[in-house]
């Protein structure tokens, strides 16, 4: 069976490539995978493959069938939305759409699928059980595409036992993977503060509540956060990317709006934490005279890799594409809405080296220079047929 996996991942190469090719010139941001999503549809409905569209908006899911359909089941997820970034690369499959581009590498993770897709559905007869295919929509963009794939009910029906998805990672070379058992990636939540004061002259500061020097003290005591109330053991990170307020030299503005993000490793911290930034900032706000209202939507959850589960998967790369070149990931204090699905199911979130030699494509995700060596394309489909192959027995 590997033997057979790898000759269709290669012999299906071109079309795979040209399948990313056509998704990387026509960009769509999170929420609006119209056209992806109906090529995508297209492709399986080319080869036979039955699949539903419509989910959460754009998502498709779709069944592959092996011999006893019941007996087990498990998933395979790509997601298919881009990023609101204009392509700084000069090829001929850059992106058609200005301001947007796949450069979170979207793009190969859905051509990984479908590459996956035709071959396993090709070889449904040497495997029993049932593969669920999600190509899932915003993943970049709160509240996540994957907890509206959930509420629109794609982990019943049949129920998988487990779930996978592989990410581009341009800091290993192309033909690796890496991996990383129990807790990898952060939670993500986006902090949304405003604090409002009595606008004034800025020549009569006594006669005004300043919004914008309330800022800076909330800011300011809110890293007593991450120094003071953390567990030093505990990854957190909080940062404010936006401040906003003010309009001229001379005027003490109303208002200021503060834009940030909390992440961190531990659920329970989390939200002890978001209850540590809304008091505070209440507090230095109110010891002002400045009234402060605080906002922070439910994000991302932290991602826990399954160790069982991913153990395996380690196991069955290391068949595939030898020991040497399976890799162990480093804790990341980035999100992936993955989290979603491994709250309901045992799941495996691991990653392939894009890189050429680790000297081209070394590009960064969310860079406008990002890209890949297309071989990798190979190891993503072999590696999502061969884990599904063999996560479908167990």
């Amino acid at each position: 069976m590997i033997d057979q996996i790898r000759t269709k991942a290669e012999q299906y190469f071109p079309e795979v490539q040209a399948i990313r090719h056509h998704i990387h010139s026509n960009p769509e941001l999170s929420f609006e995978e119209h056209k992806t999503s109906a090529f995508i549809s297209s492709k399986l409905t080319e080869w036979g493959i039955k699949h539903q569209t419509g989910v959460a908006g754009t998502g498709i899911v779709a069944l592959l069938e092996g011999k006893n359909p019941g007996k087990h089941c498990i998933a395979l997820r790509a997601d298919m939305d881009a990023l609101p970034i204009q392509e700084a690369n000069d090829t001929s499959y850059r992106s058609k759409n200005d301001g947007v581009m796949h450069a979170c590498g979207h793009d190969v993770h859905s051509s990984c699928l479908l590459g996956a897709a035709r071959i396993l559905h090709e070889l449904r007869d040497e495997w029993e059980g049932t593969i669920k295919l999600l190509f899932q929509p915003g993943e970049e963009k709160h509240p996540g595409g994957a907890s509206l794939m959930i509420a629109d009910g794609v982990l019943e029906n049949p129920k998988p036992q487990s779930i996978f998805a592989l990410h581009v990672y341009p800091h290993l070379p192309c033909g690796t993977a890496g991996f990383r058992a129990g807790q990898y990636m952060a939670s993500a939540d986006e902090i949304y503060i405003t604090i409002e004061g009595k606008g004034g002259h800025a020549a009569l500061p006594h006669q005004t509540i300043d919004p914008i020097a309330v800022s800076a003290q909330v800011i300011t005591a809110l890293q007593q956060v991450i120094s003071r109330k953390a567990n030093p053991l505990i990854p957190s990170v909080l940062t404010f990317g936006k401040i906003a307020g003010g309009f001229a030299t001379n005027v003490i503005p109303e208002k200021v709006e503060i834009l940030g993000t909390f992440r961190t490793m531990d659920e329970k911290w989390r939200y002890e934490a978001h209850k540590w930034i809304k008091d505070i900032t209440e507090q230095v706000c109110a010891s002002y005279g400045a009234k402060a209202t605080v906002e922070i939507p439910q994000g991302y959850p932290s991602l826990y890799n399954d160790p069982a589960l991913t153990m395996h998967a380690e196991g069955w790369a290391r068949q595939y594409i030898g020991g040497e070149n399976v890799h162990t990931l480093d804790l990341r204090m980035a999100a992936e809405d993955f989290s979603f699905y491994t709250l309901q199911v045992p799941g495996c979130f691991f990653r392939i080296g894009t890189n050429r030699n680790n000297e081209t494509f070394t590009a960064p995700v969310h860079n406008a220079k990002f890209d890949i060596d297309e071989e990798a394309l190979k190891t993503g489909v072999g590696l999502f047929c061969w884990i599904a192959y063999n996560a479908v027995k167990q």
